[in-house]
C-alpha cells in the first residue's frame, strides 16, 4: 500500500486548491479524480456559460447599436444558427474543448500525484483506485454533485439535457421548454433566446429565483420577458412525453407546452453514491448532503473534511476555493474557521443578479428587526448615458446592530459593484460609515447613496 499524508478524492475546484498548496507545503499528496481534473466549472458549468452568455449579450447589443448611437441605421443580425455556431466555437476555444491537460500539469508541477479513476473508501486510511490501496492520514471528499432530476412521470422516457450537455453540446435548438427558475435555468433562458429559439421556463415556485428579494426575482423576470422567453411561474410540471421530434410538458392546470428540447435545471444533489462512506460510519445530512464543522470536518471524523458542493453549504466555486483555504491552512498546522455570513451569489444574466447575505425575509426569519432600502439603477447619471433601463439595489439592515446584514442588486456589472456590500457585510461595518463612503461619478457604484443615507437616518444617526 502506498502511504500519503493527505489524499483528496475528487479533484475539482477545492480538491485542486488542497492538492496543489498543501503538496507545494512538503507534504506527500494523492489526487484523485475519475473524470476532469479542475471539476465543472472551467470545462462544463462557469466559463463555457460566460463565454455564450457574453455572446448573446454582444448580439443583443449589436441588433440596439442605432438606438445606442453607435451606428447611423440599424444592423441586420446574421441567422441566428449561424451566430450560434459562432459562440460554441469561442466557448470551446476558451475551454479547450473538455481538455483537462493545463489542470492536470499543475497538480503533478506542485509535487502532487495524480491518480485517474473513481476511487472508493476501503475502511480507515485506505482508499482503493482500480485496485490501487492508498494509505492516507487525512482524507479529503471533494467528489461535488450531479444534476438532481425531478420526479416527474415520463421524464426518464425522453432525451432532455441537464446544464452540462447545454454547455457541451453544439447544435442549435428552435424552441426550448426549460424546468427550473433558478440561476442555470435563467441563464440558459437568456441565451436560447437571445439567439432566436422560442424559450418557455417553468418555475414551480411564485417567482424566479426562489428565496431572493421579490423585486429583484421581478426585474430579472422582466428582462427575460423583453428577451422573448414566456415565464410560467407557479406552475407544477406533472408529465413529459416525445411526441412527432418534441417534448411536451403537462403543467397542473392541465396546460401543455411543448418545444423540440427539453432542459432540466432543478438542483444538484451530492455525489457521493459508491464512495464507501459507510466503512467510516458517515451518513449524509437530511439533505443528503456532507456536514461538517467550520473547520470543513466531516462531523464526527478527526481526519476526514469534505470541501465544495458535496457540503451543500453554497454552490459557488468561490466557496469550494473558500473551503480549500481552510482546509489548507488546517492541515498546515493552523486553526483557522469559516464564516458564511457574506457569501455572494451570483446568476451572470445579462443584466446580472448578485445578493449575498440575507435577504429581507431570511432576516426576519432569524429574528432581525429589518430596516429596508433600495434604489432603481435607472436613477443613476450612469445609466443614462449607457443607455440602461433595467435594475435595483436593496439593502437590508439589522436595527439593533446597525449594520447591514444583506444586499440584493439586478444590474450591469452588478457581480462588481456588490462587493462593497460584501465588505461591510463581513466586516460589521456601521451604516453611518458607509454613508459617508464617496463614489466616483458617474458610476452604478453611486447606486448605494441614497439608500445608505436613508438607513443612516432612519437608524438614528444624525
Amino acid at each position: 500500500m502506498e502511504n500519503f499524508n493527505v489524499v483528496v478524492l475528487g479533484v475539482g475546484s477545492a480538491g485542486e486548491w488542497v492538492a496543489n498548496n498543501v503538496a507545494a507545503a512538503g507534504k506527500s499528496v494523492a489526487a484523485v479524480e475519475e473524470r476532469l481534473v479542475g471539476g465543472e466549472c472551467p470545462h462544463l458549468a462557469c466559463m463555457p456559460s460566460k463565454v455564450m452568455l457574453r455572446a448573446a449579450d454582444v448580439r443583443k447589443l449589436i441588433g440596439r447599436a442605432h438606438s445606442l448611437g453607435a451606428v447611423s441605421q440599424a444592423i441586420e443580425l446574421d441567422d441566428p444558427r449561424a451566430g450560434y455556431q459562432a459562440a460554441v466555437a469561442q466557448r470551446d476555444k476558451v475551454t479547450g474543448v473538455l481538455d483537462d491537460s493545463s489542470h492536470a500539469r499543475g497538480i503533478e508541477e506542485s509535487g502532487a500525484t495524480l491518480i485517474r479513476g473513481r476511487g472508493r473508501i476501503a475502511g480507515p486510511h485506505r482508499l482503493v483506485v482500480n485496485g490501487r490501496e492508498l494509505g492516507w492520514d487525512d482524507l479529503i471528499i471533494a467528489t461535488g454533485t450531479v444534476a438532481a432530476l425531478p420526479p416527474i412521470e415520463g421524464l426518464d422516457g425522453v432525451a432532455f439535457w441537464t446544464s452540462e450537455e447545454m454547455y457541451t453540446a453544439t447544435e442549435y435548438t428552435e424552441s426550448a421548454v426549460i424546468i427550473g427558475g433558478g440561476p442555470v435555468g435563467c441563464e440558459i433562458a437568456q441565451i436560447l433566446a437571445r439567439f432566436g429559439s422560442k424559450v418557455t421556463l417553468v418555475e414551480i415556485a411564485s417567482q424566479l429565483l426562489p428565496g431572493e428579494e421579490p423585486s429583484i426575482a421581478e426585474a430579472l423576470a422582466d428582462v427575460l420577458r423583453e428577451d422573448g422567453v414566456e415565464l410560467r411561474l407557479g406552475s407544477k410540471t406533472t408529465r413529459v412525453e416525445a411526441s412527432a421530434g418534441e417534448v411536451g410538458l403537462h403543467l397542473e392546470d392541465g396546460s401543455l407546452l411543448t418545444g423540440k428540447r427539453l432542459v432540466v435545471a432543478t438542483g444538484k444533489a451530492a455525489q457521493l453514491d459508491g464512495l464507501g462512506l459507510e466503512t467510516l460510519g458517515i451518513e449524509p445530512g437530511p439533505n443528503g448532503f456532507l456536514q461538517v464543522d467550520d473547520q470543513c470536518q466531516v462531523l464526527g471524523q478527526e481526519h476526514v473534511w469534505a470541501a465544495g458542493d458535496v457540503t451543500g453549504i453554497a454552490p459557488f466555486t468561490h466557496v469550494a476555493n473558500y473551503h480549500g483555504r481552510i482546509i489548507t491552512a488546517n492541515l498546515l498546522g493552523k486553526t483557522v474557521r469559516a464564516d458564511y455570513r457574506a457569501i455572494p451569489r451570483g446568476v451572470y444574466t445579462e443584466p446580472s443578479v448578485v445578493s449575498v447575505g440575507l435577504s429581507s425575509e431570511a432576516a426576519k426569519a432569524q429574528g432581525i428587526d429589518v430596516a429596508t432600502a433600495s434604489m432603481d439603477v435607472q436613477e443613476t447619471a450612469r445609466a443614462a448615458t449607457s443607455g440602461l433601463r433595467e435594475g435595483r439595489l436593496v439593502l437590508v439592515a439589522d436595527r439593533a446592530r446597525r449594520v447591514l446584514v444583506g444586499a440584493s442588486a439586478v444590474g450591469p456589472h452588478a457581480e462588481d459593484w456588490i462587493a462593497e456590500a460584501t465588505l461591510a457585510i463581513h466586516a460589521g461595518i456601521p451604516v453611518d460609515v458607509l454613508s459617508a463612503v464617496i463614489h466616483p461619478f458617474p458610476t452604478f457604484s453611486e447606486i448605494y447613496q441614497p439608500p445608505l443615507f436613508q438607513l443612516a437616518a432612519e437608524l438614528g444617526y444624525s
